[in-house]
């Protein structure tokens, strides 16, 4: 991955990189200003295998999707692009926190609260299906809880559901977490559709009700295996 430094240069002058905010298995994020618009985003750059894995063609086409949507409960993107192969997408930084911090703290949500979180979390995924484009990377990280509402965030790397005259998949690659991926997404099936995210959501459902994850394991390969083998514990 490159330097903060190198990011800065290659996103000169439309972004002023401020700091590293976090990085995941798919990109690092940044605190960033919008010099054109005066506004402070969260800019994340997608590691450099996975952008290679994608081709900045294939991404950019896909970003296009992503960017029309609009729904209460989805983090809009602002922008999206490439700089000497490194491919990047900008979203509102939101000054609140991320659901996985919530449950790092508190372990567990009050039933009414997870299941209403759970509620808009769905509409969002209903929505984004019903545009032809599923996330992929449903988890507790990828969702932000601001003003007491859940919102659905990195649609950055989502996969149109919608078939290219190319037929391009993303070869092999596991695009997930995980502790939440469908079995048909840990098989790295070309399969996988809006039934993915919605066993995602109900992995994130079941953790923010029981405090822990029905598959959890500090092995992927064991938990891929718990996950097509194993007996789920009852969330009670």
């Amino acid at each position: 991955m490159a330097s903060i430094q190198r990011i800065r240069e290659l996103l000169a002058p439309a972004y002023t990189v401020d700091r590293e905010l976090g990085r995941g298995g798919m990109a690092t994020v940044y605190l960033a200003q919008d010099a054109k618009h005066y506004r402070v985003v969260a800019l994340k750059v997608l590691h450099p295998d996975l952008a290679a894995n994608v081709g900045t063609e294939r991404f950019l086409r896909e970003i296009r999707v992503v960017a029309r949507l609009n729904h209460p409960h989805i983090l809009p993107l602002f922008d999206s692009g490439e700089a000497e192969g490194y491919l990047y997408y900008v979203m509102p930084h939101v000054d609140g926190e991320s659901l996985r911090d919530r449950l790092e703290r508190e372990q567990q949500l009050p039933v009414a609260e997870a299941v209403r979180h759970a509620l808009g979390l769905s509409a969002a995924l209903g929505y984004a299906h019903r545009q032809g484009v599923i996330h992929r990377d449903i988890k507790p990280e990828n969702v932000m809880l601001y003003e007491g509402e859940a919102l659905v965030m990195d649609f950055g790397i989502a996969k149109s559901t919608m078939r290219t005259s190319s037929g391009s998949t993303s070869g092999g690659l596991l695009i997930g977490t995980p502790a939440y991926v469908s079995p048909e997404q840990a098989a790295v099936s070309s399969d996988a559709d809006g039934r993915s995210d919605q066993y995602s959501l109900a992995v994130v459902l079941y953790e923010m009700l029981a405090g822990e994850r029905p598959f959890a394991s500090d092995s992927p390969s064991e938990a891929f295996a718990k996950r097509f083998k194993g007996a789920l514990p009852p969330s009670r």
